[in-house]
């Protein structure tokens, strides 16, 4: 019995893989009898077809707009290379002036009331001023976005330099370590939860930022598609269009999960077991 608690515990055995494979299995059988009573309603004339079209309406379309039409690419492409852009200028920004304000007190006194005053102010509301200020183009749906992932890193990589472990700091200072030093071999590895925590929220922001912008003004982008279609009234190509934007926010943040568990690996025992491994293995060569 311990083996195979051991096993599961450390994410390698078949008794986690046989739970994985269950649970997956469950989630399944939960999402195809919720879309086979979906479907039943619809034939039914339960709920309103042209609201809300039946599961098989919405995977013909997907094929259409995938592969028969194939028009769905590039406006995937254009919302993609937003969200990333944007997700990857607002939190280098935000991490970059959190360090800042956190070395300085001075600077942290006079940068926090107007961070704190550019989040409190509504991106739907300063969405056309952006708009005139630099065009229907990628310019202004890239500072929206970037506004959007901003504040989230700069929060938590600013709380995490001053939750730093005083003892730890008096220490280094002690030594007689310059700031650089401090920062690098005592507030970084510390707060590096923390700060993933941030960023997966910008990431999280980032995919509605970028539809935002498209919903105010843009030519392209999936937010300009399922415009289209919804006005239209194709609803079975906005349900798959809506369906395309979740599996993209999904794969975004799922990725931000594992390169968490890379970084900071000594907060997931699975990762934590399998570097202890690989460093175990690397000194026994030694």
């Amino acid at each position: 019995m311990s083996l195979i608690v051991n096993d599961a515990v450390l994410g390698d055995g078949p008794g986690r893989r046989r739970t994985a494979a269950r649970r997956i299995a469950n989630h399944m059988a939960i999402l195809f009898g919720l879309l086979a009573v979906w479907e039943l309603a619809s034939r039914m004339g339960l709920i309103e077809e042209i609201l809300f079209p039946r599961p098989t309406a919405i995977f013909e379309s997907v094929i259409r707009i995938y592969f028969t039409q194939g028009n769905l690419w590039f406006h995937l492409w254009v919302t993609t290379s937003q969200v990333l852009a944007g997700f990857a200028l607002g939190t280098f920004l935000g991490i970059l002036l959190a360090i800042v304000a956190g070395m300085s007190e001075t600077l942290r006194r006079y940068m926090k009331p107007y961070v704190v005053i550019i989040e409190a102010t509504p991106r739907i509301a300063i969405g056309p001023l952006i708009i005139a200020w630099f065009g229907f183009g990628f310019e202004a749906k890239l500072v929206i976005v970037t506004l959007v992932c901003f504040f989230p890193p700069f929060v938590n990589t600013l709380t995490g330099m001053l939750t730093t472990d005083e003892d730890r700091i008096q220490m280094m200072r002690s030594l007689g370590a310059t700031k650089g030093q401090m920062l690098r071999k005592v507030m970084l590895p510390g707060m590096v939860p923390i700060v993933m925590a941030g960023i997966k929220l910008a990431m999280a922001s980032a995919l509605g930022g970028a539809l935002v912008a498209e919903f105010i003004s843009a030519n392209d982008g999936m937010g300009v598609l399922m415009n289209r279609y919804t006005f239209s009234l194709n609803m079975p190509s906005a349900f798959a269009s809506l369906l395309t934007l979740t599996a993209l926010g999904f794969v975004l943040y799922r990725t931000m999960e594992i390169i968490e568990g890379k970084l900071a690996f000594w907060v997931n025992e699975a990762e934590l077991q399998k570097v202890s491994k690989r460093r175990a293995a690397a000194w026994s060569k030694t």
